[in-house]
């Protein structure tokens, strides 16, 4: 099984958008019991659930995102995961700094996947949910594909 944590500031825009539009990808290529997928924040908005606007944007694309609630990402989820995808830069240091040098390469920009490595932009600033959306989507098939590539399913 494949383990995937999706990590942005809060928890409560981007990753949890990742965590649920990957595992919509996943189940769509009927790929379910081939991973486990979450999402953790650097500094969590701990128990809240995911943004109003954020939920909306999901909606958009029949994908539900109900229940999922804000947690910090902890040092032992290094060792737990196999992938941990940040949407920022700033999300890449600040994942080394609660969990330690990335010494098994673990720790990626989301969009490093993809044919244009690029920060995905907070959505909470820019208010801009469907960029957010549309550069997260790109960045999870991108990833699906490499993990093909790298693993036989």
């Amino acid at each position: 099984m494949i383990k995937i944590l999706f990590v942005c500031l809060g928890n409560i825009c981007r990753s949890p958008m990742a965590e649920f539009i990957f595992k919509e990808i996943v189940h769509n290529a009927h790929l379910e019991d081939k991973f486990m997928i979450e999402s953790a924040g650097t500094d969590a908005e701990i128990g809240r659930c995911v943004y109003e606007l954020a939920q909306q944007e999901l909606d958009k694309h029949y994908i539900v995102c109900h229940g999922k609630v804000g947690r910090q990402l902890e040092r032992k989820d290094y060792i737990q995961y196999d992938y941990i995808l940040a949407m920022e830069e700033k999300n890449v240091q600040d994942i080394e700094s609660i969990c330690g040098v990335d010494s098994e390469h673990k720790v990626a920009r989301l969009l490093d996947f993809s044919n244009k490595p690029r920060n995905i932009a907070d959505p909470w600033y820019t208010r801009n949910f469907s960029i957010t959306y549309d550069d997260i989507e790109e960045g999870c098939y991108a990833f699906l594909n490499y993990l093909k590539e790298q693993h036989v399913f």
